[in-house]
């Protein structure tokens, strides 16, 4: 009975994060809906006004390298979609962010197993207004409507943490916390516009460890 015991609690709470060594490989996807909260700044003349603060919605796949035993370097890509509508104005971001990261993993006898990461890069950020207008004060008319759409791109940074859960010893489970800044500067008509878009974020999604070539054939 104990060995059976024994035997239960190793399959629940055993090392399963044994493929976080160097040479494996890590694919994970994201993504969060209804959790986000995007606050954006523009700064035009010296002077500062806060945008909307709207929930969003992102997805973040990406894939990663041990280069050594716990440490994966890699590639992850974002997206970030916003929209708002407001008293006849809809407004529509939306973010593509290209970042090389490096993310950590706290390994240990648990399935449930700890990381944080970081990464910085590049992103285009595409926003677009569609403006309604009320014709004699009878409604919006959609017919109506006029559109102005805007893309810059810049410097791109993020940091993330979370936990993931091995539901077996390739398949994990993650559940973080995310915060992205995308920066932006130019200059329009001998004027400065700094643009500031910060997200914050709960996500989920998952992980799959795939184990190296050189673990294999030593098998």
């Amino acid at each position: 009975m104990k060995k059976l015991l024994l035997a239960g609690a190793v399959a629940l709470f055993g090392l399963s994060n044994a493929q976080m060594t160097k040479g494996d490989w890590v694919i994970s996807g994201n993504t969060g809906m209804g959790f986000n909260n995007t606050t954006t700044t523009v700064k035009v003349g010296g002077k500062s006004t806060d945008g909307p603060k709207v929930n969003t919605f992102s997805i973040t796949p990406s894939v990663g390298y041990f280069v050594i035993d716990k440490l994966a370097v890699g590639l992850d890509l974002g997206y970030v979609n916003t929209t708002t509508k407001y008293q006849g104005l809809k407004s529509t971001n939306s973010t593509f962010s290209v970042m090389p990261t490096a993310t950590y993993y706290f390994t240990n006898s648990s399935k449930f197993v700890p990381f944080l990461g970081a990464g910085i890069g590049y992103a285009s950020n595409k926003t677009k207004y569609s403006f309604y207008k009320d014709i004699n004060n009878e409604g919006l008319d959609p017919l109506l409507m006029q559109d102005t759409e805007t893309t810059t791109d810049g410097l791109a940074w993020k940091v993330k943490g979370g936990v993931t859960y091995m539901a077996t010893s390739s398949l994990g489970i993650n559940l973080g916390i995310s915060y992205d800044q995308f920066s932006n500067k130019e200059t329009v008509m001998n004027t400065d516009i700094k643009t500031n878009i910060k997200t914050f974020g709960v996500n989920v999604g998952f992980s799959y460890f795939i184990k190296g070539k050189a673990q294999k054939s030593d098998k």
